[in-house]
């Protein structure tokens, strides 16, 4: 069951990214992590790892650190653990693009169980977006992407692969199809 932490979690991850919207669409930020949290839930997860989905963003695009130690102090050590596992970069500038999907990628390898299932959550999401935007966008979607359309599809084919070896199964036969598909629309 959701307790009034997760309620406290959707108001700081509101807080946090009310301002923004998903590349390009136009569609306020928070529908993605209201989705992830969806996902994690309807795969599994606890409350926590429900929490870190709707946090999963803050860290890496809301303050770096110390926005780490505000979700430490709200919400406890395990959160913020998992936060941190699902967060590619913690200074800003960020590092350059491939360098940071590569890192991530290695992390993710060796990463707990409760941190891939969240992850693969939010890639999932991200890959029907991309799948979903490619209709109405065609090919000038992969303009949005820093890693372009080549590193784009390197990356979520490499995602695909770690899950696929490492799990959640599930979630991985999900986010290979979409790969898949990305790769056909590209």
């Amino acid at each position: 069951m959701l307790g009034e932490r997760f309620d406290r979690a959707f108001l700081l991850a509101s807080e946090l990214h009310r301002q923004h919207v998903r590349k390009e669409s136009g569609v306020p930020y928070v529908s993605h992590l209201l989705a992830v949290a969806s996902l994690a839930l309807e795969h599994g997860a606890d409350e926590d790892q429900a929490i870190a989905a709707l946090l999963h963003d803050a860290v890496e695009d809301q303050g770096g650190m110390p926005t780490a130690e505000r979700i430490r102090a709200a919400f406890g050590p395990r959160v913020h653990d998992l936060v941190l596992g699902l967060t590619d970069a913690v200074v800003t500038p960020k590092p350059p693009w491939r360098a940071r999907k590569e890192a991530y990628l290695a992390h993710l390898a060796d990463a707990p169980a409760e941190v891939r299932l969240v992850s693969a959550c939010d890639k999932v999401h991200n890959a029907r977006c991309i799948v979903a935007d490619h209709a109405r966008c065609g090919a000038a979607l992969w303009q949005r992407f820093s890693g372009g359309r080549d590193g784009t599809l390197w990356y979520y084919r490499e995602l695909a692969r770690i899950f696929t070896d490492r799990g959640p199964q599930e979630l991985a036969g999900l986010l290979r199809e979409l790969a898949e598909r990305m790769q056909r629309l590209a």
